[in-house]
């Protein structure tokens, strides 16, 4: 039997998608393409200001992730458990992103230009680890939600309807041979 997930579990998990997509996207562009010094200006400082929204939204969705589980006692397949493992890998990459991200600041973090909080770090030294652990952890994001999207893929030609359950839509009710 496969689990629906809450309302706010979709919403929180799509909201995270679009969120980490861009800053993914758009990190990577500014990094990896001639761009101008303000187009890189105003990524950086776009990308800044959402994930710093992001936050809070991130917490809770973790928090969700740990406490909304299967019922105790209910044995966990091979291939439930290599999910639920890759699930909190991405959950633990998705927290040094975030975490790396603010420690990696030069200088005050500004949300949109309407709340400002101080530099948390002020070591060049360590700025400069946060940000090497931030660019490798990106990468290896990267390649996590590549994966994710294979396996949601597989499960889909594979008859297993993932995204009707991670979506809005109400779950196809099924019949039994009594029923029908």
């Amino acid at each position: 039997m496969s689990i629906n997930y809450s309302r706010r579990r979709v919403l929180l998990h799509w909201l995270s998608a679009v969120i980490i997509l861009w800053a993914l996207a758009s990190g990577f562009y500014v990094a990896f393409n001639p761009v101008s010094a303000s187009t890189q200006q105003w990524v950086g400082s776009f990308n800044v200001s959402l994930t710093t929204l992001f936050i809070p939204f991130f917490v809770w969705r973790t928090w969700l992730f740990v406490c909304e589980r299967e019922p105790q006692g209910t044995a966990l397949s091979l291939n439930k458990r290599l999910a639920l493992a890759v699930h909190a890998l991405i959950y633990l990459v998705i927290g040094v992103v975030l975490v790396t991200g603010v420690l990696m600041m030069k200088s005050a973090i500004s949300v949109f230009g309407l709340v400002r909080f101080p530099q948390p770090l002020a070591d060049p030294a360590l700025i400069e680890l946060a940000n090497t652990i931030h660019a490798l952890s990106c990468m290896v994001l990267s390649m996590l939600v590549a994966l994710h999207l294979c396996a949601v893929l597989w499960h889909e030609f594979s008859g297993r309807r993932v995204v009707r359950r991670m979506s809005f839509a109400k779950p196809a009710v099924t019949l039994t041979r009594a029923q029908s």
